[in-house]
C-alpha cells in the first residue's frame, strides 16, 4: 500500500501536486458549506468565527508557535526516518516562494478547520473529528510516529476549539504550524541548492 502510494506521488510533477492539493481543499470547503446548510440554523455556523477575539493571538498564535518549537526540537533529537512522509511535504513546499507558501497554508488551515472542527467536532464530537482528520492525512498512516503526531495535534487543536469556541483561533494555530513548517522546508532547499552550487564551482 505504501509503495503504491509512493509510486502515484512520484508520477506527479510538483505543479500537479499543488493542483491536487488545492482541488482537495476546495472539495473540503464545498462539503463544509453544504453540511452547514443542513446541520446548522441560519448563520449559526459562521458565528463560530470571531475575528475580534484576543484568543486568536494569546492562544492560537502562541499554541502554534509552541507546536513548531517542540517539533523543531524533535527533528534535532530523532532519526530522520521518524519524519519520513514519502517526501510529499518537501515536494509541495521546496520550490514555493514565501507568498505562495502563505496562500497554500492559509487555504489549507481554513478549509480543514471549517470541516473538522466547525462541522464534524461540533456535530459528532472530538474523537471522530480527530480520527477523520488523521485519515485525510493519508500519508501519515504509514509512519507510526507521524500518525501519532497527527492524532495528538488534532486532539490539541480540537481541545483549543472546545475551549475558545472560535474557529478563528484554530485556523490561526493550524496556519502558523503549516506556514512555518513550509518555510523551514523551503529554507532547507535553498541551503541545499547553495551548497551544491558551491561544490560545483569548486
Amino acid at each position: 500500500m505504501k509503495n503504491k502510494y509512493s509510486e502515484i506521488i512520484n508520477e506527479l510533477t510538483d505543479k500537479e501536486l499543488i493542483r491536487h492539493l488545492y482541488t482537495t481543499q476546495i472539495i473540503l470547503i464545498a462539503l463544509s458549506l453544504v453540511l452547514s446548510i443542513f446541520l446548522f440554523d441560519e448563520h449559526s455556523f459562521w458565528q463560530q468565527i470571531n475575528l475580534f477575539d484576543l484568543d486568536i493571538l494569546t492562544i492560537g498564535l502562541t499554541a502554534g508557535l509552541l507546536v513548531v518549537l517542540i517539533d523543531f526540537l524533535f527533528t534535532k533529537w530523532l532519526p530522520s526516518t521518524y519524519y519520513d512522509d514519502g517526501g510529499l511535504n518537501e515536494r509541495i513546499f521546496r520550490n514555493q516562494n514565501f507568498v505562495q507558501i502563505f496562500w497554500i497554508t492559509i487555504f489549507v488551515a481554513f478549509s480543514e478547520e471549517m470541516l473538522f472542527r466547525g462541522i464534524i467536532q461540533t456535530k459528532i464530537g472530538l474523537i471522530w473529528a480527530c480520527l477523520l482528520f488523521a485519515a485525510v492525512h493519508y500519508r501519515y498512516l504509514f509512519n507510526w510516529f507521524l500518525f501519532l503526531n497527527i492524532i495528538l495535534l488534532s486532539f490539541l487543536i480540537g481541545f483549543i476549539f472546545a475551549w475558545t469556541n472560535n474557529l478563528a483561533v484554530t485556523i490561526v494555530m493550524h496556519f502558523v504550524i503549516d506556514f512555518l513548517s513550509g518555510i523551514q522546508i523551503r529554507w532547507k532547499n535553498i541551503n541545499k541548492v547553495n551548497e551544491q552550487e558551491g561544490s560545483f564551482h569548486e
